[in-house]
């Protein structure tokens, strides 16, 4: 369909709301999206209508929600490319589909004197579980620096890699800059070293056309509720070839083949990695918030989101004391700024009280403010129902910050 921003918004019933009066203003999309009708509906549909635990039940109801949960996973695989739906494991988010990596691919392939490669602007999920790793594994973290535009050098990342390096694990957009990091090139030198990678895909689903064959990463992850769908699902892609040699991550129901007191075999993928019931409403609204997306259209939606980046970006610039923190050529709608010398979490408390949504503190990415010197940012995150003139109340707001700070 067409772009049609006033359709969208009233798609997604909680801007019509108003706080302090007036209406919402929510540009804290990088931490968690709004839904549209279409998830709510479903969501409510499931549990009207299909209720029931998924797999092994031969009554009518668990073959509908098994129908629906296995036809949302195939869904899945087709937005992205993925070869076939056995690669699809659903998760609870992008931090534990970067911990069922890390605990099982990594502890498998680790060894004492290996090297794990990240970034250094990466999210605590994609730093903490290969540094816990490391450290039981006697194995070295090591980090590419980026620049003051928040870009990463590609000389830098390639002088990285060596022959003690097991694993790449990186961000497609940084939380906290907006960075599209250039992945396909990234992941194409480091196979050519024979070193797998992994992508955290989190800040990119909703922004950006993911298409994992073409970027023949090894392991893609991503969270529902940061692309219009709910919260505590995800998804973990990963080469099936990957798949079959990784031992399982949890174990319990679901996961196994067959079980005696003296030895159990294990399910065929991608039950192997999905131990226990899942959050089958959650799947399925995520299902919802994907063709949502879908019929929308990914280039539409980059192309708006472009357009406002860079309307709002012009604005902020225009400001007198305002310092933006991620100036890259290739970003997405993100913009992270302090005011003046005025601590972020005073900032926005004030703008808070104009009705605007805003981030404040290091946005679970710590080192990227020591970094830049800095306790944290105000972080304004936009999302394909935001709008020029939203932006226009926030640049407002930041005048009487201003002037209320003297």
């Amino acid at each position: 369909m067409s772009f049609d921003i006033q359709k969208i918004r009233s798609d997604f019933p909680i801007l019509n709301r108003k706080v302090y009066g007036k209406p919402l203003v929510y540009f804290d999309n990088a931490a968690t999206t709004q839904k549209p009708r279409a998830v709510i509906d479903r969501i409510t549909d499931y549990y009207t209508n299909e209720n029931c635990n998924i797999h092994r039940g031969v009554h009518h109801l668990s073959q509908a929600a098994t129908t629906a949960f296995e036809d949302t996973r195939e869904q899945i695989a087709r937005f992205i490319n993925a070869s076939k739906k056995e690669e699809i494991i659903i998760t609870k988010g992008t931090t534990e589909s970067i911990n069922l990596i890390a605990s099982s691919f990594g502890r498998d392939i680790l060894q004492k004197g290996d090297e794990v490669l990240i970034t250094a602007m990466e999210h605590h999920s994609n730093l903490v579980p290969w540094q816990m790793l490391c450290f039981e594994k006697e194995a070295s973290l090591r980090v590419v620096p980026f620049n003051d535009k928040g870009e990463i050098e590609m000389s830098a990342y390639k002088d990285h890699i060596n022959d003690k390096t097991r694993i790449i694990a990186l961000a497609h957009v940084s939380n906290t800059l907006g960075t599209i990091n250039p992945v396909k090139e990234m992941i194409q030198y480091a196979h050519g070293k024979n070193v797998p990678v992994l992508i955290d895909g989190a800040q990119a689903l909703s922004h950006l056309k993911v298409d994992v064959s073409d970027l023949d990463c090894d392991f893609y992850c991503f969270s529902g509720h940061k692309a219009y769908g709910p919260m505590g699902v995800g998804v973990l892609y990963a080469k099936e070839k990957h798949l079959e040699a990784m031992p399982p991550y949890q174990t319990g129901g679901e996961m196994v083949e067959s079980v005696s007191f003296f030895e159990t075999t294990f399910n065929v993928l991608p039950f192997k990695f999905e131990a226990g019931t899942p959050n089958v409403e959650a799947v399925l609204g995520m299902g919802a918030a994907i063709k949502y997306l879908e019929e929308t259209g990914m280039e539409s939606i980059e192309d708006y989101e472009d357009d406002l980046l860079a309307y709002g970006t012009q604005k902020l610039k225009k400001i007198e004391g305002v310092q933006l923190y991620g100036t890259a050529c290739k970003k997405t709608g993100v913009l992270s700024f302090l005011i003046d010398n005025i601590h972020p979490y005073d900032a926005g408390t004030i703008i808070d009280k104009f009705s605007i949504a805003v981030r404040t503190g290091h946005h679970c990415a710590q080192p990227v403010m020591d970094r830049f010197g800095i306790p944290g940012t105000i972080r304004a995150s936009f999302a394909m129902y935001n709008t020029k003139e939203e932006i226009d109340q926030l640049v407002e707001a930041i005048h009487q910050v201003k002037k209320m700070f003297g």
